[in-house]
């Protein structure tokens, strides 16, 4: 089976508290040739479309008190960055 188009769809949803959420999402389509790597291609779409959603979220995040409070939570129990790691 040749493999023309690919999509890669990443959403994710954010508690702002209050009863309030945030759900993002990105859409990428590509177009490859029969002799390009589609695993590769799937895995550059995932990783681009997961950056854009962070880039977006990341404004909202820091302005919602109840998700900083909840990083600030993780950070104390984690030595990562969970902003790094999305």
């Amino acid at each position: 089976m040749e493999i023309k188009t690919i999509s890669v769809t990443y959403h994710r949803k954010f508690n702002l508290g209050d009863y309030e959420s945030l759900e993002l999402g990105c859409s990428l389509w590509a177009q490859i040739d029969p002799q390009e790597d589609a695993e590769g291609a799937t895995q550059f779409l995932y990783m681009q479309a997961k950056a854009s959603v962070k880039e977006a979220a990341m404004p909202l995040i820091k302005n919602s008190a109840y998700q900083m409070n909840k990083y600030k939570q993780t950070a104390k129990q984690n030595t990562q960055d969970d902003l790094e790691d999305f």
